[in-house]
């Protein structure tokens, strides 16, 4: 497995790599709710959902070309 030659380029602008960092951060808030007792009135299973619906749109945004990062027209 060999890295992509712009990799630094594709860390600081590909939108899928953003989506699936923010994809894990509401993965670990789900994990860490209950930690929080009734602070937050939050009902079970919304991060689930939006970590759910955030990978989607990190997979959509994986198939579309973006310029910043591929440098197509």
């Amino acid at each position: 497995m060999n890295l992509v030659w712009n990799w630094r380029r594709v860390l600081r602008h590909a939108w899928s790599l953003r989506l699936i960092a923010l994809a894990a951060l509401l993965s670990g808030l789900e994990v860490a709710l209950p930690y929080a007792g009734d602070l937050l009135p939050i009902p079970p299973g919304l991060f689930a959902l939006l970590s759910l619906l955030t990978t989607a749109a990190a997979f959509a945004a994986r198939l579309i070309a973006q310029r910043s990062v591929s440098g197509v027209q």
